[in-house]
């Protein structure tokens, strides 16, 4: 990136005035009136205050609450975390964890002590002035033997969480982690106002940049934007926002181009090229960490047995599924969760390849000539999961696997479907570092262990990686995960799936993150109508 474009990029955000962007680009070797027409048309890209965004949504639930402990659908996630709160640190576009209600983060040597001075100024919308004590509570409601939340694996190594005054706290472990302002940025730890010492959660009081107006869990949710949010106009520029559940993905398709919403998540890319030859329409599509998975429970039988899971791997076409599920929007997965994104992705560790033969001989080493299974699908899992299931069916037929797929409804699926049923369809957003996916999806115990799978080299490997600050060894240790993941967790992961969203192009964004879909669950925050 030249000068000039870092110049107008931050003239583009707010972050220069006039007078600053024309010296700086002067300086730089432009032209008064070179400088005078960039200057202009980067004035005109610039955020705008006003408007209510529509943002239509597949992946609600209707079991969803306040308790930050129970989110898991992106209906919930986007409008709380994106919207009603802050967490200390965020996820910028770059993808690095930059401080948000935090101002900084100090380490000791080990990475062992973490120190957090806590913004200034900033007002919870109740008008509660944030505290240290705010944050400690935040946090500590996921601690405790009674937590069932998926972020407490995130904290299996702390040791204490102290408030050491209003601006500062202070967190120490057991072990180092180089990643920890990264956990922080997890969407199950916005900071909400504590109350005795314990997080008051239940009336949905966030310091964020829009206010719960009213809720229909998995239906509707309205927010207006907070007149007191610390970020100022540099963010949060709707004046409302307006998020509805449609879980059709055709329905999503014609609400956006009718204009019932203004932006849309997962389009099915089977139908995407309809909605590229709208001109009023732009399509946006994002090469992140997400992945769809087909979770096995490895303490039931038959998938208590590794040869039978290995036979299912072997047993799925791929490449086939990148084509007619994906339409070629991603690429083939190998049974692990790390993408071809992230650091620590291994690039020396074989692709599995569809192998009926293969198939055949894990069968016969489990004692098997063939195998009956039961698979649940729905369309709240990923766009395209049923018909991901009806293809792996097919597909695995001749390696006398014989798969049921059983239809299972969108709604409730997320709570009495997965984690419930023995084999099901499952999506992923990934997470922005290894040690946090696995930590979160793969460690012995984890709520989200979706495969309730548990291997002793493969955790010992967790605790090892995540204090090590040699980066090769760390990358080492990464890499045998993968492989062990792969070879006998309980997930087929057949496809790294792009982030493919709409929206009208009367809405206008920066750089687009890609830890999570809609711009890291940010669009609330970071974007503006035209």
């Amino acid at each position: 990136m030249t000068q000039i474009d870092r110049l107008t990029r931050l003239y583009s955000a707010g972050k220069l005035d006039r007078r600053e962007f024309m010296q700086g680009a002067v300086a730089a070797g432009l032209t008064i009136a070179g400088a005078t027409s960039i200057g202009a048309s980067a004035a005109a890209a610039a955020p705008k205050r006003g408007g209510t965004v529509r943002v239509g949504l597949v992946g609600a639930s209707t079991t969803a609450s306040h308790d930050p402990a129970t989110y898991t659908d992106i209906f919930t996630e986007l409008g709380m975390t994106g919207g009603v709160h802050n967490n200390l640190a965020e996820i910028d576009a770059n993808g690095n964890a930059v401080p948000e209600l935090a101002e900084s983060f100090e380490s000791s040597l080990d990475a062992k002590t973490w120190t957090i001075r806590i913004r200034k100024g900033v007002e919870f919308h109740n008008a509660k002035s944030l505290t240290a004590e705010d944050a400690v509570a935040s946090l500590n409601h996921h601690l405790g033997e009674e937590s069932k939340s998926p972020a407490k694996p995130l904290f299996s190594d702390v040791e204490s969480i102290e408030a050491v005054d209003d601006g500062t706290m202070v967190i120490k472990l057991t072990s180092g982690n180089a990643d920890f302002p990264y956990v922080l940025a997890d969407y199950h730890l916005p900071i909400m106002p504590s109350r005795d010492g314990k997080l008051d959660w239940a009336d949905g009081i966030g310091a964020g940049g829009y206010v719960l107006k009213q809720v229909d869990w998995g239906v509707r949710m309205q927010l207006e934007r907070n007149p007191n949010y610390w970020k100022g106009d540099t963010r949060s520029h709707f004046d409302a926002a307006e998020l509805v559940a449609i879980s059709d993905a055709t329905a999503r398709q014609t609400a956006l181009m009718t204009g019932s919403v203004d932006v849309i998540n997962r389009v099915d890319p089977l139908t995407v090229r309809l909605l590229e030859r709208n001109p009023d329409i732009e399509i946006d599509n994002v090469t992140g960490n997400q992945h769809f998975s087909i979770p096995m429970d490895t303490t039931v039988a038959p998938f208590d047995n590794v040869d039978v899971r290995l036979a299912l791997k072997h047993a799925i076409d791929r490449e086939g599924l990148v084509q007619k599920v994906l339409n070629g929007f991603g690429t083939p997965a190998n049974d692990h969760p790390i993408g071809p994104g992230q650091r620590y992705f291994s690039k020396d560790l074989e692709q599995r390849a569809f192998d009926l033969d293969k198939a055949k001989f894990h069968l016969k080493k489990a004692g098997l000539d063939s195998l009956n299974v039961d698979l649940s699908a729905a369309e709240t899992a990923f766009s395209g999961a049923v018909n991901t299931a009806l293809l792996y069916k097919d597909s695995a037929k001749a390696a006398g696997i014989n798969i049921n797929v059983i239809r299972e409804p969108n709604d409730g699926y997320w709570s009495n479907v997965w984690l419930k049923k023995p084999w099901c369809t499952s999506f992923w957003g990934g997470r922005p570092t290894a040690d946090w996916m696995f930590t979160l999806a793969y460690a012995a115990g984890g709520a989200w262990n979706e495969t309730h799978w548990s291997n002793e080299r493969f955790m010992t490997l967790l605790l090892e990686a995540r204090a090590e600050l040699d980066q090769t060894r760390r990358a080492d240790m990464y890499g045998e995960m993968q492989a062990i993941v792969r070879d006998d967790g309980g997930a087929v992961i057949p496809m790294y799936a792009n982030y493919v969203d709409a929206h009208t192009k009367k809405l206008a964004h920066g750089k687009l993150a890609s830890n999570f879909e809609l711009d890291g669950w940010k669009i609330l925050d970071r974007w503006w109508f035209t």
